[in-house]
């Protein structure tokens, strides 16, 4: 099973993530700027997910499980921008390219199961505040991406019953999601993305 762990920065995935056995949690990407260069920025995102989502189903199929600090498919957050004003359309018609050429690939893919995290503002702050170990680079536009974030995995709970669920368990306890058929299927995010607000 590939089960993802989302939800901005300061919300406690990270922290709830490092609570599972090391050998199943496979660790969030960091990458390049896209405004100097989007459709290299582009291929790199995908390249960079594709990466992830190769040690997700090789930690899955050796473990059973493997749980992912943040969506490989990471295509929510130049969306999460875009929407809210904060990148232009061509970043967002870029990646959203170049991620469905790697779903078409089998290089990525939609998770198992999706474990969604939203946090009050000002309970973020405080993590934020309590927790000096890490810099947290442009918190403030993390608390404006939140609303988009979750109409995001609203909008995926729709087409994937049962497989979004909000909230991180707190008893350790993890959902038992069968595998995802439609993992690699083009027409679904097609249809996801169709579904998403313009």
């Amino acid at each position: 099973m590939i089960i993802v762990v989302e939800g901005i920065s300061a919300s406690g995935k990270t922290n709830w993530c490092a609570r599972q056995p090391r050998a199943h949690v496979i660790d969030e990407n960091t990458g390049p700027d896209p405004d100097a260069e989007p459709e290299a920025a582009a291929r790199f995102w995908a390249d960079a997910s594709a990466r992830r989502w190769a040690r997700a189903e090789a930690a899955a199929a050796t473990t059973g499980l493997a749980i992912c600090d943040t969506d490989p498919l990471k295509l929510h957050y130049v969306w999460t921008l875009w929407r809210i004003g904060a990148a232009p359309v061509a970043h967002w018609q870029h990646q959203c390219a170049a991620i469905r050429a790697a779903i078409a690939d089998r290089r990525l893919g939609f998770a198992d199961a999706w474990l969604v995290k939203p946090i009050d503002p000002a309970l973020a702050r405080a993590q934020r505040a309590g927790d000096v170990s890490r810099a947290r680079r442009n918190f403030d536009l993390h608390l404006r991406l939140q609303p988009a974030l979750l109409i995001w995995y609203e909008t995926l709970a729709a087409l994937l019953p049962g497989r979004v669920i909000f909230g991180l368990p707190e008893n350790g306890t993890l959902p038992a999601p069968t595998v995802n058929p439609q993992r690699h299927d083009t027409d679904l995010f097609d249809t996801f993305v169709a579904a998403l607000p313009g």
